[in-house]
């Protein structure tokens, strides 16, 4: 069995690789997908909640009913006889470690006198109200909850609504509700997919509406992100999660393998690269992915995750993997390196980018502080990791006087006539 196929990556070859990746980026939005969406959120909003638990209950194969749709008081109570305290004073402590670094992100309003007579500034406002996706139904993801509703609480957004499916399970894993309270969210509903966005997009009678929608989901998830944007703001439009690592002949192949089984577990969909400019280490690690399969309890997913999408790439030079990993713009990069730092003037496209051999994507999933909210599928070349900018509003202050207005008013007026927009101009000159 290989997992992982080795590839020569050369001057002849690259075109075609990147062509294929890129290729598999845009196949990930399919037409039937949309118009199944499209259908769902339509049906959120001519039958409000009706429609949400109808859908719930056909797709999550539960017994959810409408009264049962938001998390009670008692469920909290329920969930926090559940959790190991010691292993939850573990989530505590990494929700300080997020939120102390979100902290030194936030902006503040300013206002600037210029030339004589003019006030410029900028007024900086959270979001009022945010609703955070987190993916569930089949497992639990409390650190996809903190680094949604960090950065928004961060911001000073005062409402933050959660949405995570329950699947069959009968309840939402009490590990996530306590984290919701440690974070101070109390309004959390037992919905999700297409559904759960058209919810929080529209709102219905036991969901309010809200001004922005951020969190990853499948491809129906994103999928409706990317149809309510516009009637609501959203972080990004987010595909398979992805990893690149690029090692040299010094790196430890054991670590390699542990970094690329712990992208491809994620789902079958995600996907897990190495580039190197070594054979003997592409060799290496390829046998040990083979050898280590057996030991994880996801053994399955990460084999067809890496059989479908996981590759060894064996470039010819450093300026090849350079241009490679420029070109993919990875969500994770990874440089197990001698001098991992010697690269960043050169790596311009990542998510996030981890340095050593002793940073792995882990560290950054659930501890360093940095938002494990990134952009995939190339999408890092234009789009940043979530932030509390994204919880920001920029509004523009302008004052002037009357002396100083009637220095520039013809300017003004010329300029308005410029672009053949006379009431403009009127509007400049009729001021004495």
């Amino acid at each position: 069995m290989e997992l992982l196929k080795i590839i020569d990556y050369n001057n002849d070859n690259k075109l075609n690789i990147l062509n294929e990746i890129k290729n598999k980026n845009h196949s990930f939005f399919l037409p039937e997908i949309e118009k199944k969406v499209k259908e769902i959120i339509e049906k959120i909003k001519t039958e409000g909640d009706k429609g949400l638990v109808e859908i719930t209950r056909l797709l999550d194969k539960n017994k959810l009913q409408i009264n049962q749709l938001a998390v009670t008081e008692d469920e909290f109570k329920q969930a926090e006889k559940q959790i190991d305290k010691n292993l939850f004073l573990i989530i505590e402590e990494a929700i300080d470690k997020i939120k102390k670094y979100h902290q030194a992100q936030l902006e503040k309003s300013w206002i600037s006198p210029q030339e004589e007579g003019i006030i410029l500034g900028q007024i900086i406002r959270p979001l009022e109200k945010v609703g955070v996706y987190v993916p569930g139904g089949k497992a639990e993801y409390p650190s996809s909850l903190i680094m949604g509703a960090v950065p928004a609480i961060v911001a000073g957004v005062k409402e933050i609504s959660v949405v995570t499916p329950v699947g069959k399970r009968p309840q939402i894993s009490p590990y996530l509700l306590m984290t919701a309270r440690a974070l101070g969210i109390s309004s959390v509903y037992k919905i999700g997919g297409a559904q759960a966005i058209a919810a929080l997009a529209y709102g219905t009678k036991s969901i309010s509406p809200v001004d922005k929608i951020v969190g990853p989901g499948n491809i129906y998830v994103t999928i409706a992100k990317k149809l309510v944007f516009g009637q609501v703001d959203i972080d990004m439009l987010a595909g398979p999660s992805e990893i690149l690592i690029w090692a040299d002949e010094e790196a430890n192949p054991d670590y390699i393998v542990a970094d690329l089984f712990s992208q491809a577990e994620h789902d079958q969909e995600a996907r897990a690269i190495l580039v190197t400019t070594s054979e003997q280490l592409a060799q290496t690690v390829s046998r040990i992915a083979d050898e280590q399969i057996v030991n994880f309890n996801r053994s399955n997913i990460i084999s067809d995750s890496l059989k479908k999408n996981g590759k060894i790439f064996v470039a010819k030079n450093r300026k090849l993997v350079i241009d490679l990993i420029n070109e993919i713009a990875p969500e994770h990069l990874e440089l197990q390196l001698k001098d991992p730092w010697s690269y960043l003037g050169e790596i311009k496209n990542f998510g996030a980018i981890f340095l050593g051999s002793y940073c792995p994507e882990s560290l950054g999933d659930y501890w360093a502080g940095p938002n494990h909210i990134l952009p995939t599928m190339g999408g890092a070349r234009q789009f940043s990791v979530l932030s509390v900018q994204d919880f920001l509003k920029r509004s523009s202050l302008l004052y002037c006087c009357k002396d100083r207005f009637i220095q520039e008013k013809e300017k003004i007026a010329l300029f308005a006539e410029l672009e053949g927009l006379s009431a403009h101009a009127y509007a400049a000159r009729i001021r004495k």
